[in-house]
């Protein structure tokens, strides 16, 4: 197997990939050079073209193989003017023209491919790579979300380079908890790539860019929050991850985010009350911090120190009315001081917002049950029943498979 651009050597070795992986760096701008599909029947054809088209196919096959990337998209054009609808072929030349750079006509190419397979992860993938490349950044996210969805198990070095890049542009559309799930993986297979580092830096602080477009002044503070982050998720109670995050506050003492990281690991390590003052400094710094106000507010509903709760849950909702969380604990704080009315309002948008929050449901529950509505109780327990059913499965079938870093965008805990 080869690959190209866009897989970094140590991670290609350490995924246990063939021998014959070209060494390559995993930067932002780029993705993977690909061997030609292994080549399938072809549909039945009149004997007339049958055997040109079969001496085409095979002569660009060869050329593939052999990275004589002009003549093999030449050979894959003549193969495919006599057979349109040949999915391998076409899907190889999409391939072609991608490391060719030619990624507008390798769209095109991939788009033809997914009206015939629809369920084509790979093909997915590449359109995504395409538009990534051509900055076309949400629709790049969007087509790479569906490759993984669809499944990539047998393209694992094709996998490794999207997962990388779904991540960076979950980061740079400000989704830091999803990309840090994504990327966090990649410590799994002690994965310290620089560019494995940068993306988890910028998740750390909460920076919307992708690497490439790093501030130079900001990139050695990024890479310290790289490691730091690296260090948490291979074990969180090491010495390691608790020098890694302590240097990361002692170097850049002014970096709100920096403070929000330590407090997130502190609550995380059981040591709430050095959590707690970390989330305080880091309002004093940015009053419109919502993440800080979240992680104070939750952790002052699990104390049941709700009075003290709704300062930080109504500013936190004047500062993002748009994030369901806000809304959920604002809605249980009210609910615990008896506004009920309120707190209803506060926990239906809340699940307006997030569907499938399973705590805002258990919630919604208890605050319909105080107000005596008894069939908004059925509806509402029903609906947090299955979705802590499915929750609960998932977490089985990836049970053991991740050492889980502390999280670093506040969720609603359970009750």
């Amino acid at each position: 197997m080869r690959v190209g651009r866009g897989v970094h050597p140590g991670l290609t070795a350490c995924l246990g990939l063939a021998v014959l992986v070209a060494p390559v760096v995993m930067t932002a701008q780029v993705a993977p050079k690909t061997p030609p599909p292994a080549a399938k029947a072809a549909p039945k054809a009149p004997a007339a073209d049958a055997s040109g088209f079969q001496a085409l196919a095979k002569r660009a096959q060869a050329a593939h193989e052999a990275q004589k990337l002009d003549e093999a998209q030449e050979l894959y054009r003549k193969a495919l003017q006599l057979r349109p609808r040949w999915p391998e072929g076409r899907f190889a030349l999409g391939t072609v023209l991608y490391d060719l750079d030619r990624y507008e006509e390798a769209r095109a190419e991939f788009r033809q491919v997914l009206v015939q397979e629809p369920k084509s992860g790979a093909a997915w993938a590449f359109r995504g790579m395409c538009e990534f490349q051509l900055r076309n950044h949400e629709q790049a996210l969007s087509d790479l979300q569906k490759g993984r969805l669809l499944g990539l198990a047998s393209n694992p070095s094709l996998r490794t380079v999207v997962d990388y890049h779904t991540g960076i542009l979950l980061v740079r559309f400000a989704q830091y908890e999803a990309a840090r799930e994504i990327l966090s993986k990649f410590v799994l297979v002690d994965q310290d790539s620089p560019g494995v580092i940068e993306a988890l830096g910028l998740a750390v602080l909460r920076m919307p860019y992708l690497p490439s477009e790093v501030p130079p002044d900001k990139r050695e503070m990024i890479t310290i929050a790289g490691r730091a982050l690296y260090q948490l998720s291979k074990s969180r109670y090491s010495p390691t991850a608790r020098m890694a995050i302590d240097e990361l506050v002692t170097r850049f003492p002014e970096e709100p985010n920096a403070h929000y990281a330590k407090g997130a690991f502190l609550l995380s390590v059981e040591e709430t009350e050095a959590g707690m003052s970390q989330f305080r400094r880091v309002l004093a710094m940015q009053p419109s911090h919502v993440p800080a106000m979240l992680q104070l507010a939750f952790q002052l509903i699990t104390e049941g120190r709700y009075e003290e709760a709704l300062p930080y849950a109504e500013n936190a909702v004047k500062a993002d009315p748009e994030f369901f969380a806000v809304h959920n604990a604002l809605g249980r704080v009210l609910l615990e001081l008896g506004q009920t009315d309120r707190a209803i309002t506060e926990l239906e948008r809340a699940a307006r917002l997030a569907p499938n929050s399973v705590q805002t449901y258990f919630s919604l529950a208890r605050a319909y049950q105080r107000a005596g509505r008894t069939e908004d109780v059925k509806r509402a327990r029903d609906r947090f029943t299955k979705l802590d059913a499915a929750l609960r499965a998932e977490r089985d079938k990836t049970r053991g498979v991740a050492v889980p870093a502390p999280s670093l965008e506040p969720e609603p805990p359970p009750e």
